[in-house]
């Protein structure tokens, strides 16, 4: 059953070992809502493998020798019942959300892409830039690369669709755009996104075995715009281990 005035959810069974809370179909903040509030109600039950939220649904992997799907299933419904975050569209419920202030740098090769980008919106480099720093971001999901967080959503203006040639080698850490939403290059990879600036925090750690990406769905990232010498520095101060990418956390 759904909650009042939401729309009803449905269970699809991928294969034997997974069960899918789907709540629309769409992207959609309060949709996403939805989804990290039933995540974070679904009691940690023996036999669940692994939990992946989505724009707009949650998987459940589990053991089916020591979870039946059919108690799971329960389980999921009366999660997704869950109350929702307050301020949805913002990210600014005052509990349960992780909160990122991550530095950026958009000066000369950071942003490559900044100023081609100002000229396609009519806008100016620094206009782009404090839309970046203006507002929290949501975390809608992890995906493409490990760490690779989907963040959104721009405003109507800033909405670009993806390069016509993509680049064989995005550097490593790189903050981008396309369509609606923004999103952080965890390494060097391919890639088609309009690149604004680049973070010295590290999004990937393979060494941190509980929590290897530095950021989760349903955290709220603020970029926070820096000059040069002062990204420098801070990648200087992680590479060399004095500083951890996680002192970005407020």
């Amino acid at each position: 059953m759904a909650a009042p005035g939401a729309a009803p959810v449905k269970i699809v069974e991928l294969g034997d070992a997974a069960l899918t809370l789907e709540f629309g179909n769409r992207i959609d903040p309060v949709l996403h809502a939805r989804v990290i509030a039933a995540r974070d109600a679904l009691p940690r039950l023996p036999g669940i493998t692994d939990v992946v939220p989505t724009y707009r649904s949650l998987t459940v992997h589990f053991d089916p020798r020591r979870l039946a799907a059919e108690e799971l299933s329960r389980h999921l419904l009366a999660a997704a019942n869950a109350p929702q975050q307050s301020a949805l569209a913002g990210c600014n419920a005052p509990n349960g959300v992780r909160r990122w202030r991550i530095p950026i740098c958009c000066d000369g090769d950071c942003g490559p892409d900044l100023a081609a980008v100002a000229t396609a919106t009519g806008r100016a480099p620094e206009e782009v830039v404090a839309v970046l720093c203006g507002q929290p971001w949501r975390v809608f999901l992890i995906g493409f690369l490990p760490g690779f967080p989907y963040m959104g959503e721009l405003p109507e203006w800033l909405r670009l669709p993806r390069l016509t040639t993509p680049r064989t080698a995005v550097p490593e850490r790189s903050v981008a755009i396309a369509g609606a939403q923004c999103a952080i290059y965890p390494w060097q990879s391919p890639g088609g996104w309009h690149l604004l600036g680049r973070t010295p925090a590290r999004l990937f750690n393979a060494n941190d075995s509980d929590q290897p990406a530095l950021l989760a769905p349903g955290d709220a990232v603020s970029f926070v715009a820096i000059e040069r010498s002062e990204y420098d520095r801070l990648e200087l101060a992680i590479t060399s281990g004095e500083f951890s990418s996680r002192n970005f956390s407020v």
